[in-house]
């Protein structure tokens, strides 16, 4: 069976990312050594043109992701990171908070040899130096004020699935208790 068959069956002929069901075809994944089923989805034309070409990505086509990101397969996972990656707004920071991905695919998925430029690209560090990913777990160093609250985060609290802030390296945000903070990385240590 060719793969064009195998992925027409297996998305019910509709493109895996928007559910399209309109000049759908085969993506291979780039920047993945394996070939096949698994590194390659059934895409529509609009979502391959805008996969393909970041000055063409419309932010609101992308809102299918909060449907598709949830895929068994990795190769539909995998584009639905990268592309809420490429996607700067608050609602794909939300949406790559809740992802979830085996650490081999997660791997895979940061493998992609698009994203920015190194000189331009910010680097969020913490106390020690090490760099921050988005979605790494942070202890904290010393007790912080939360501004706006009554509220103390404690020495030694763990914050897990932090997000960057894509303007200024020196914040991220995580969820402490039940409220959700800005905290400044000269604040925090890598788990």
């Amino acid at each position: 069976m060719s793969l064009e068959r195998e992925l027409q069956k297996r998305s019910g002929s509709k493109c895996e990312l928007s559910g399209s069901e309109e000049n759908l075809s085969v993506y291979i994944v780039p920047d993945i050594p394996e070939n096949g089923l698994k590194t390659a989805l059934y895409a529509s034309k609009t979502c391959i043109e805008q996969m393909n070409d970041a000055d063409a990505i419309d932010a609101n086509h992308w809102r299918c992701l909060n449907d598709s990101m949830w895929s068994e397969h990795d190769a539909v996972k995998i584009m639905a990171w990268r592309m809420l990656n490429r996607i700067k707004a608050d609602w794909t920071q939300d949406l790559l908070g809740m992802i979830y991905m085996e650490d081999d695919i997660l791997e895979l998925a940061k493998a992609s040899g698009d994203g920015e430029d190194e000189e331009n690209k910010l680097i969020h560090r913490d106390v020690n130096g090490v760099i921050l990913e988005h979605g790494d777990s942070v202890v904290l160093i010393k007790d912080l004020k939360v501004k706006g609250s009554s509220m103390v985060a404690k020495q030694g609290t763990a914050v897990r699935n932090i997000r960057l802030d894509h303007e200024n390296e020196t914040y991220i945000e995580g969820r402490v208790g039940a409220q959700q903070i800005v905290i400044i990385t000269e604040y925090v240590k890598k788990t």
